[in-house]
Parts: structure tokens; C-alpha cells; sequence
């Protein structure tokens, strides 16, 4: 039980809490007992789980290519080719960056995934690409 002392307009007034049922409180005032009915209280909302985003990975490490044989490097990402590096005909380097793809907001080096020459470029600056696009192809 817990007790209170309350002055109310010059009136003082002994106030005594008992048992809580549900919402409704057994008080005591200045000696006459009460049934106090209590708002219900308001739950929050808890809190719920959600998934952190991942940001995507510019350009997934790939295993070597055997040096023999065509590959085409495929887009990892839909986006925008912005610029090409490279002409057909051209001789790169695995790691060198042959185009650079616009994607959510952020300029994206897609680089050669082996040695070789670009036999084909399969986009132009301006195109929109889908995952998994064939960009260009090393022979």
C-alpha cells in the first residue's frame, strides 16, 4: 500500500493506494474507500527486428580464367555505362579497369577478369544494362 498527502484547493487529503486489478484501484481517501477505475495504459510498439542492408559489392572477386578461350565480362549490378576504356582490338591486363558503370548513384570500375584482347564490346557509352549483362569479351 502505498500512501499520499494531497492539498486540494486549502483541503487536505489522506490518500491510500491498495491492490491494482486490472485497471481498476482500491483507494482510501481521508478514511471512505473507492473504487477507482484507471485508463487503460497505452502499450507502445515494440521495437521489430529488420535486416540490415548490405551495400553490393562493386565487382565480385572471380576465380582466374584459364588464359585460353573466350570470356565476357558481365555487368554485376544494373546500371548505366558511363565511359568505355578500351576499343576492340586492345590487349588488357587482369585488374584493369575496361569501363565504368553508373549504379545507385556511384561510378562502379568493371575491370578485366583475365589477360588477353577485346574481341568484342557488346554496349555504348548511355546504354542501361541488367545484371548479368555481357559488357565486353576477352579472348
Amino acid at each position: 500500500m502505498k500512501e499520499y498527502k494531497y492539498t486540494i484547493n486549502g483541503n487536505e487529503y489522506k490518500v491510500t493506494i491498495g491492490e491494482i486489478e486490472g485497471n481498476i484501484a482500491n483507494v482510501e481517501v481521508n478514511g471512505t474507500a473507492y473504487k477507482v477505475e484507471m485508463e487503460k495504459k497505452i502499450e507502445e510498439p515494440k521495437p521489430v527486428a529488420r535486416p540490415v542492408a548490405r551495400p553490393a559489392a562493386s565487382a565480385p572477386a572471380r576465380p582466374a580464367a584459364a588464359s585460353t578461350g573466350k570470356s565476357s565480362v558481365k555487368s554485376p549490378l544494373p546500371g548505366v555505362i558511363l565511359d568505355i576504356k578500351v576499343n576492340v582490338g586492345d590487349t588488357v591486363k587482369r585488374g584493369q579497369t575496361i569501363l565504368i558503370l553508373e549504379a545507385m548513384k556511384m561510378e562502379n570500375n568493371i575491370n578485366a577478369d583475365k589477360d588477353g584482347k577485346i574481341t568484342a564490346i557488346n554496349v555504348k557509352q548511355g546504354d542501361s544494362v541488367l545484371e548479368g549483362t555481357d559488357l565486353v569479351v576477352i579472348e
